[in-house]
């Protein structure tokens, strides 16, 4: 647990790190861009270039990640045809998906036309960044099985966003010539951090490319197949829930693009409270995919029930800290007002977050388990509900509708994979110190907006955040709510030549 432990730690600090930066990014971009212009870069081109990026990955992260130990164990290198095949069938189907869009263009600007012309405008420069992200996820699963997790971490949280921000800066001093070169520049951000992980890896001898057929693969060809048939379906239903509040929006919603803007802004605070998940999980994939290989339960519940606790321990302190200082950084960073409405959407995004953090890594154990199908089944139930409870609740509602589905569909999703997983293999996580760490939420909030509520300023934004911070540490540390934040903090005193009282 110690690598896992020391990986997810420096992962989870340069994607907070990089979540800085990004908060920093998405400022600017709400002062320099109109609601219109933001709501395509940050809200349209990133959901519609993810539900792009997974109906063109073709199920390849979860063959990398479910079948690399078997290729690496009985391949040399050079015979080694795993990445090969991988980027061929990306390639393949990444032109399917663009047929498919240039196919389908005259039905986006009649269902789109209204509400966001700007999307219509752009609409054949989602496709880059679709590839980009695309080529990136299947670059980035392997290279989290060579052992390379904290390079991922930082190329997509930290690389990636200093991009985007050198590019709005660009603009902002009139280097970039206007909104239109700034979006076709933002289309090629993904590409760029893929170049930069496959050149590494290929340079560094780690990474190399056969298209001759392997014994390997030919031995496990069928399990391959169906793998990939059934996560890939899986995953696209996943993420066309995950990543369809903000279609339905600009397509339902009067002035829709707008709309997106002020619903992302919300939507990106929440995943604020997600960020050691990405760490944790690129630290723990190979682990677990090694585990399952060996039939090592034991560890895999072990790295499940740490994953809980830990997640659920940050999840909860990430977002009083934020829904405390929300309405105030606003009016004291003196955004439009309209960003003002993101408020309801952070509150009910972000318990959606709690949740699923809280429930630790079920997606990455049964992604490189043998129950692949289970996440085909899942999906189907989860998208079944999304789609239609996001398209009325839109209508009806207007933006906080999609939350509300949201929080509903996902809450279900997570529930039903937690039982699946105790009732198969008896792998129940939560202990008591999920409990207290929600209690201990609560209590640190309540105190908190009791003293600062009526105070504002930037003054009032430091010392709010202090007081969270210092009562919730001091109250997670004295309750020893997690085995691993112990030693880290244990390290960290010594580092400091503090004494061994807490």
């Amino acid at each position: 647990m110690s690598t896992i432990r020391r990986q997810s730690i420096i992962s989870s600090g340069i994607v907070y790190i990089g979540f800085a930066m990004g908060a920093a990014t998405n400022l600017i971009f709400a002062k320099v861009l109109t609601l219109e212009q933001n709501g395509l870069v940050m809200g349209l081109f990133v959901s519609i270039g993810n539900i792009m990026s997974f109906l063109s990955g073709a199920g390849m992260p979860s063959f990398i990640n479910k079948f690399y130990p078997y290729y690496k164990e009985n391949l040399k290198d050079k015979d080694n045809d795993m990445m090969g095949l991988a980027l061929l069938s990306t390639l393949t189907a990444f032109l399917l998906v663009l047929a498919t869009g240039l196919v389908f263009r005259p039905l986006v600007i009649r269902k789109f036309g209204n509400n966001s012309e700007l999307l219509i405008h752009y609409y054949y420069w989602i496709f880059p960044f679709g590839l980009g992200l695309c080529l990136y996820t299947v670059l980035e699963s392997y290279a989290w099985m060579v052992g390379k997790s904290i390079l991922t971490s930082y190329l997509r949280e930290f690389q990636l966003r200093l991009f985007n921000l050198l590019l709005i800066l660009l603009l902002l001093l009139g280097v970039i010539n206007g909104y239109d070169v700034f979006v076709k520049l933002y289309s090629l951000t993904y590409l760029s951090i893929a170049a930069i992980l496959a050149v590494y890896l290929i340079r560094s001898g780690q990474l190399h490319f056969s298209f001759s057929v392997s014994r390997v693969t030919k031995r496990f060809l069928p399990k391959i197949k169906a793998l990939v048939l059934l996560t890939w379906t899986g995953n696209v239903l996943f993420n066309i829930s995950f990543f369809f509040p903000a279609i339905v929006i600009a397509a339902v919603v009067p002035r829709g693009a707008a709309a997106v803007a002020v619903f992302t802004w919300g939507q990106f605070i929440a995943s604020l409270i997600m960020a050691p998940q990405r760490g944790v999980a690129a630290a723990a994939i190979a682990h677990l995919s090694k585990a399952w290989r060996d039939k090592d339960y034991g560890r895999i519940n072990r790295i499940y029930s740490r994953s809980v606790i830990n997640q659920l321990i940050f999840a909860v302190g990430m977002f009083i800290l934020i829904a405390l200082n929300f309405r105030d950084a606003i009016l004291t960073l003196k955004l439009n007002r309209a960003y003002l409405g993101s408020e309801i959407i952070f509150i009910i995004v972000g318990f959606n977050r709690i949740i699923d953090m809280g429930t630790g890594l079920n997606t990455q154990i049964l992604g490189t388990s043998t129950f692949w199908r289970f996440d085909f089944y899942t999906g189907m139930i989860l998208v079944s509900l999304t789609i239609p409870l996001n398209y009325l609740l839109a209508r009806e509602i207007g933006i906080s509708g999609p939350a509300i589905a949201d929080i509903i569909t996902f809450g279900l999703y997570n529930t039903i994979r937690c039982i699946f997983l105790y009732r198969k293999f008896g792998m129940q996580p939560f202990t008591r110190h999920s409990f207290y760490t929600l209690l201990l939420g609560a209590a640190v909030y309540f105190i908190c907006r009791v003293i600062f509520n009526d105070h504002q300023g930037f003054l009032w934004l430091v010392l709010r955040s202090l007081a969270i911070i210092a009562l919730y540490g001091c109250g997670v540390l004295v309750l020893r709510l997690s085995d691993d934040i112990a030693p880290v903090w244990e390290t960290v005193k010594k580092r400091l030549g503090m004494g061994s009282g807490l």
